[in-house]
Parts: C-alpha cells; sequence; structure tokens
C-alpha cells in the first residue's frame, strides 16, 4: 500500500470522525447538557428524545384533539395547544420543549411574558425563520431586527395610524355593505362566514394597502394561503439537516412553486403600479404598496430597501393581515351565536346609534357596548 493511499484513508478517517463527533455534540451532548442546566434551575419537561425531541409527542397529542368535534365553547385552547395546557399543568407555567435538538423555553408566566415583550436590553432575540416558515414570511417586519425592521416599521406606523385608517373606513364600508348585500339573498339559508369574510378582506386590503381590485389580489391570497396551509402543516415535521438536497417532499416541492410564483405575481403589480407612474415625480402613491415601491427605489442607499425586502414586506401583508383578520371576524361571529344575549344589545347599540347608515370612525369609537364586548368584559 503506498503512502499516498494511506494518507488518504487517514485523512478521510479524520474528516468523518470530526463529521462524527459534531453530529453527537449537536444531537446528543449540548440538549443533554441545557437540560441537566434548565432542571438545576426547576425548568422541567418532558425529557430529549433523539432525534424528534418532543415534535411526535406534540403531533400525536394534536391529532387527538383535532380528531373529534368540539363543544359550542370559546376555550379553544386545549383544542389548539393540548401539549401546552397539559404540562402547564405538570411542569409549571415556565417548562422546556424540544424541537429536535433545540431547545424551546415555554414562558406563560405573565410579568415573564411582559419582561420578554418588553424586551429593554435586546437579550430576546427574534426567532430565525427557516424551511417552509422563511419561504413564507422572509425578512418582513415581524421577523426582521434592527436597522431593517426600523426602516419599515416607520413606514407601517405612518400608512396604518388611526388618522390614516380613518380614510380607509369609506372602502372598508362598501366592501361589507356588497358582502351584506349577497347575503340578504340567502336569508333563512345557511353561510359559510368564514369563507365570505376571507372574501371580503381581500378585497379590502387589496384597495386599502395595495390599490388593487380583489380580483388582482385573489390569486396572491390563494397561494400564500396554501403556502401558510404547507407550513402549519410541516411544523412537527423534521427532516436530518441537508436531506432535502438529495430528495425534496411533495410539501417542499410545492412550497418552491408556490414562493416563485408569489414572488412574480407581486413584481407584476409592482411593474404596473411603476407604469402608472410619472418617474420624474417620484410619486408612487401613497398606499403602503406605493410606500414601499418608493422605498425600494429611494436614490439615499441607507433608506432604500432591498427588492427583495418589498416582496417580503407585501406577501406578510397579503398573509398575515388576511389571514389573521378572517379569522378574527370569523370566531367574534361565533362568540355572538353563542352568547344571543349579547347580540341583541350589541345590535341594538349599533341601529340606534347609526340607524340604517354607514358607521363613522367618530360614531364608532362611542360604541361602549361593543368596546367591552371587545375586551372581554361580558
Amino acid at each position: 500500500m503506498s503512502l499516498l493511499l494511506v494518507l488518504v484513508i487517514i485523512t478521510s478517517s479524520l474528516l468523518l470522525l470530526r463529521v462524527f463527533l459534531k453530529f453527537v455534540h449537536k444531537a446528543w451532548w449540548t440538549p443533554i447538557s441545557i437540560q441537566k442546566m434548565m432542571k438545576s434551575q426547576g425548568i422541567l419537561g418532558l425529557p430529549y428524545k433523539f432525534p424528534h425531541g418532543n415534535t411526535q409527542v406534540i403531533a400525536t397529542m394534536r391529532n387527538q384533539s383535532m380528531n373529534h368535534p368540539m363543544d359550542m365553547s370559546h376555550d379553544i385552547f386545549p383544542r389548539i395547544q393540548p401539549h401546552v395546557h397539559s404540562w402547564i399543568k405538570t411542569f409549571g407555567l415556565n417548562f422546556i420543549n424540544w424541537h429536535g435538538s433545540e431547545a424551546q423555553l415555554f414562558v406563560t408566566d405573565p410579568e415573564l411574558v411582559k419582561e420578554v415583550l418588553s424586551n429593554r436590553e435586546g437579550g430576546y432575540p427574534k426567532m430565525d425563520m427557516v424551511g417552509h416558515a422563511k419561504k413564507l414570511l422572509g425578512e418582513s417586519l415581524i421577523t426582521n431586527e434592527g436597522e431593517k425592521w426600523a426602516k419599515v416599521r416607520k413606514l407601517a406606523n405612518h400608512t396604518f395610524h388611526a388618522e390614516s385608517l380613518k380614510k380607509m373606513i369609506p372602502e372598508m364600508s362598501r366592501s361589507v355593505e356588497t358582502m351584506l348585500g349577497k347575503w340578504r339573498d340567502f336569508e333563512g339559508q345557511e353561510i359559510d362566514v368564514h369563507k365570505e369574510f376571507g372574501l371580503v378582506t381581500t378585497e379590502v386590503i387589496s384597495r386599502t394597502a395595495f390599490g388593487s381590485s380583489y380580483v388582482e389580489g385573489k390569486h396572491i391570497f390563494e397561494m400564500v394561503a396554501r403556502l401558510t396551509a404547507i407550513t402549519v402543516r410541516n411544523v412537527y415535521r423534521l427532516r436530518f439537516p441537508g436531506i432535502s438536497l438529495i430528495s425534496k417532499t411533495k410539501d417542499e416541492r410545492e412550497a418552491e412553486k408556490l414562493e416563485k410564483a408569489i414572488k412574480k405575481s407581486i413584481l407584476d403589480i409592482v411593474k404596473k403600479r411603476k407604469e402608472n407612474t410619472d418617474e420624474e415625480v417620484d410619486e408612487y402613491g401613497s398606499d403602503y404598496l406605493g410606500q414601499l415601491v418608493k422605498m425600494a427605489n429611494d436614490p439615499n442607499e441607507s433608506n432604500r430597501i432591498t427588492i427583495e425586502h418589498m416582496i417580503d414586506e407585501i406577501k406578510t401583508i397579503y398573509g398575515a393581515g388576511h389571514l389573521t383578520t378572517t379569522s378574527l371576524l370569523s370566531w367574534t361571529v361565533f362568540l355572538l351565536a353563542i352568547n344571543q344575549e349579547w347580540q341583541d344589545k350589541l345590535r341594538e347599540e349599533v341601529i340606534g346609534l347609526f340607524g340604517q347608515n354607514i358607521p363613522t370612525s367618530d360614531g364608532i369609537a362611542r360604541l361602549k357596548t361593543v368596546r367591552n364586548y371587545e375586551h372581554g368584559d361580558t
């Protein structure tokens, strides 16, 4: 055996040994060390199990909770987060969970939650987005920190300031009035209100934030909704790092196609906005889309955002803004449906103040019973 071959074998063996030791350190030594350290400080939780951590246990608990109809109740915490509900009882308000080999500290103590959210010392960074979540949220206001966050936060504060929102009320009212007009044709029949609210929030966000019609925005909303569903479906499914480079799952392939299609659709809307703008004036509109396009084309590099950043911000509003508002409206109607007394009180107050007229921003501020219902003072 030649000396060169021996050297190659020794080098290869050392490289493999190094990779193996790094793997053992990350997948076993580090989790066990963290678990012991947290336990010494009174933070308990299910023990770490290689390689999935606690994700399989969580997935099983969630499947069991979702496999049967729930009672007519607003107590949904045990249903949507059964593992958190159960482990608070078992381990206390704060406990440790394992997402693969990554330790996650769950904090439900109200005072500690306040401290984390205030983040005065900057010691609680936002979670890094990976996998499907990164495709969905990218580098946007809800994921960024520091300079990138500050640039768009100032813009968002201006665009969605109370005075700016008041100007959007006529557009919102027209969309809701159209929806209610359609509902009148189905009097006495069942209506899927969640689907209906999805349509109306799509139209409102398209008009107020992007200056486009429902038809233009519908395709993007649908794709973002599909990408969101893939992300949620894969939250507790772990794969070994790098395996996706060799073999992609059906969800991974679809997520990549959706990401590219969403980007293209957003760029088409941006292109249309630019074509309808006098570039010499450099005014792309006062809505959120126009202000983001202006930032992406700012001659001052310190104020400019990248095209990718602009796309991620637009995608986030289309997705997060739409889905959360739709869910909030649906949940509110559900609560009113099972609390007929409150429904009657709220209807009486609204009609008493506005009659058959479209609500105004000043009038909405005077709805005392509605505000009490929103704050849970029932």
